[in-house]
């Protein structure tokens, strides 16, 4: 008797997990599609800005990045995607600094973690969402991401000039040398009005 009661209810739980399943099923048969006839709606395309396609530098518009080559980007990457390449250049006010050569990047082993964007403590990295990266080798996936020339910086602002100093006032003159002091007469002389006494 138990093993019928069980039997009908399975079945009851099998014929209800069918019409939950026909129910999803029948639910998307009237959804309208959203299929892209990729590649010819290529110029309308939408893709959505937090895809992750690509890892790039930012430029300003003077075509100058913000990368200082700190390295924390290279350091962060879990699977060593990013290689950067530095040099020593030397300032207008004679200070050596230390520039960005080459900012390599492997795009076919990235896995677009975001590690070295977040980290980035300059704000210069972002990924694009350009997905079109397909190539017959796999050499063509690095990438040298500082492609464009570099433009000089400005040259430093010449310091103004210092105010003149205000002149030393002209020196007192120099007063007369006095005539020395004639010296006292002796004590043994007496004066010729006075008439000596005798006693």
């Amino acid at each position: 008797m138990g093993s019928i009661k069980e039997y009908f209810s399975s079945v009851g739980s099998g014929v209800k997990s069918l019409l939950v399943g026909m129910g999803v099923t029948g639910k998307e048969l009237v959804t309208p599609k959203i299929t892209e006839q990729y590649p010819e709606n290529r110029a309308t395309l939408n893709i959505s800005d937090r895809f992750r396609a690509e890892l790039t530098l930012k430029y300003d518009a003077e075509g100058r990045h913000r990368c200082i080559a700190c390295g924390i980007c290279q350091m962060n990457c879990p699977n060593g995607t990013i290689t950067l390449k530095t040099k020593m250049v030397e300032l207008p006010d004679g200070k050596k600094k230390r520039k960005l050569d080459e900012y390599l990047y492997d795009l076919g082993s990235c896995t677009f973690c975001m590690l070295c964007v977040t980290t980035c403590p300059q704000d210069a990295l972002e990924f694009s969402n350009d997905f079109e990266q397909a190539v017959f080798t796999r050499d063509k996936l690095v990438k040298k991401l500082n492609y464009r020339p570099e433009v000089a910086d400005p040259a430093p602002a010449p310091k103004p000039a210092a105010a003149p100093k205000p002149a030393a006032p002209a020196a007192a003159p120099a007063k007369p040398a006095e005539a020395p002091a004639k010296p006292a007469a002796p004590a043994s002389e007496t004066k010729p009005n006075e008439a000596k006494t005798e006693n």
